[in-house]
């Protein structure tokens, strides 16, 4: 039987980036997915600006940037007529410890391969046609049974196989959650002729029914994006998506010149209720299904992960199996707002932009978050750690915060010397954190935050496996 530390189902972004973080840190990890390709269509299209800074760590930000573009402003058609443009997103100042201040354009399939190449990069492989279909689990392990008759032996198994996950559905995990719209939807990745690649052409209705063509940065497509009357049945065959263009823009069918990929949905909203039994865990849309407005899904599914690599890692190098309670702890809560907040921009009921960012996402409430001091600064435990200026005082380049942090070890802010091996240091604190020592996660949050660095952080320290 073969056996791994870390079996990772399901080669989407969550499965991808959560490879990609076990191999920067040596974790023996296997990464299967049942298809015989990375998914090819368009569908999670949007990265903020939070899953930038997940990837700028992962090594990946300067891909990302190069393949994608900025959301352009919306147009709307009446009648073959344009009639106003508006933009997507609520316009906001950010601040000097944001160094990807707005959302990014790039095609799922664009974002997959990235993330295919630095696995390969750092000597992870996917294995392609893979199915599982069981697994049962004991004290020290889990057997993963596929299709093809095998049987792989992981001290741990991660689902991250999508909203309709064989994993989930083996451990009898169910969900709980609500239609967010009754209406059927359609989705495809087309090429066409006779329509600017400036603005997201949007195409409404009379019924309330509404289409829209978006340009897909980096490439030559549009995506295409279709409300359809409730009770009607889409047509997802390359003629069917054609007839849509036609029924609802001034365009006619043959201007469609290529259809490459197409789906129907129902959108929905729906919470685990586990994203942990024993020694399985479930990320990504296997946890939790959003509706695609407002760009939420994709980017909590890649912060799943980037929230349980390190804390494998740290456990399978010797930390206390209690560790990857907090996975679920902070996880699941952080799922169940945003499942809220991505459904309200669906209803129009939230604007896109400050509130879906996801830079203020954090774990105030997490076990895991210590917050020492009496009188606590802007920046407390739990918080994410923003970017800012450093001095020549720590082994930097560029000269930023983030240069610190970049890469799998926990940082300390404030203190002379690392207090540990594995722990990187810088001698104060940006003054736009506040007074106090921080210590942060390998994922960017804070950690723990004292006055100074006392026999609390030592304990702390213990805690986490860092010894």
């Amino acid at each position: 039987m073969e056996t791994t530390d870390v079996l990772i189902v399901g080669a989407g972004p969550t499965g991808l980036a959560l490879g990609i973080d076990l191999a920067r840190r040596g974790v023996a990890a296997q990464l299967v997915e049942r298809a015989d390709a990375l998914f090819p269509g368009s569908r999670g299209k949007g990265i903020q600006p939070r899953t930038q800074e997940v990837f700028d760590d992962l090594g990946v930000i300067d891909a990302v940037l190069a393949s994608s573009g900025p959301y352009p402003d919306r147009m709307v058609w009446r009648d073959g007529e344009r009639v106003g443009e508006e933009s997507m997103f609520e316009r906001f100042e950010p601040d000097a410890g944001t160094p990807y201040p707005a959302p990014r354009m790039i095609p799922q399939w664009r974002t997959q391969e990235i993330l295919y190449a630095r696995l390969t990069e750092l000597g992870g492989k996917v294995a392609f046609g893979r199915e599982v279909t069981g697994l049962t689990q004991d004290a020290d392990g889990v057997d993963v049974a596929f299709a093809d008759g095998t049987t792989v032996r992981a001290r741990y198994v991660v689902g991250a196989d999508g909203g309709r996950s064989g994993i989930r559905r083996a451990l009898g995990v169910g969900m709980t959650g609500e239609t967010v719209d009754p209406a059927p939807f359609v989705v495809a990745d087309l090429r066409l002729r006779g329509l600017d690649r400036v603005y997201w052409h949007a195409f409404p209705a009379t019924d309330g029914s509404i289409l829209g063509l978006c340009p897909l940065a980096g490439t030559e497509e549009f995506q295409l994006a279709a409300r359809l009357p409730e009770g009607s049945e889409p047509d997802v065959s390359p003629d069917g998506v054609r007839e849509l263009v036609a029924r609802y823009t001034h365009l006619a069918a043959e201007d469609v010149t290529e259809v490459r990929w197409s789906s129907e949905f129902r959108p929905r909203a729906a919470l685990a209720g586990r994203f942990r039994v024993g020694r399985v865990f479930l990320a990504g849309d296997a946890a939790h299904v959003h509706s695609p407005a407002g760009g939420q899904g994709l980017n909590t599914s890649v912060q799943d992960a980037y929230n349980l690599g390190w804390k494998l890692a740290a456990v399978l190098n010797g930390a206390h199996e209690t560790l990857l309670e907090t996975y679920e702890e902070e996880r699941r809560a952080n799922a169940a707002a945003v499942l809220e907040l991505s459904t309200g921009v669906h209803r129009g009921e939230v604007q896109r932009g400050r509130a879906t960012v996801q830079l203020g996402v954090g774990y105030r409430d997490s076990s895991l978050s210590a917050e020492t001091r009496t009188d606590p600064g802007p920046v407390r435990a739990g918080d994410r750690a923003p970017d800012a200026e450093v001095s020549g005082d720590a082994e930097v380049s560029g000269g930023r915060l983030f240069d610190l942090f970049r890469g799998p070890h926990w940082t300390l802010l404030g203190a002379t010397a690392p207090p540990r091996a594995g722990v990187r240091t810088l001698l104060s604190a940006p003054e736009s954190y506040g007074p106090g020592v921080f210590l942060i996660r390998p994922d960017g949050y804070v950690g723990w935050a004292g006055e100074t660095a006392t026999e609390d952080l030592a304990a702390y320290l213990d805690g986490v496996g860092i010894r």
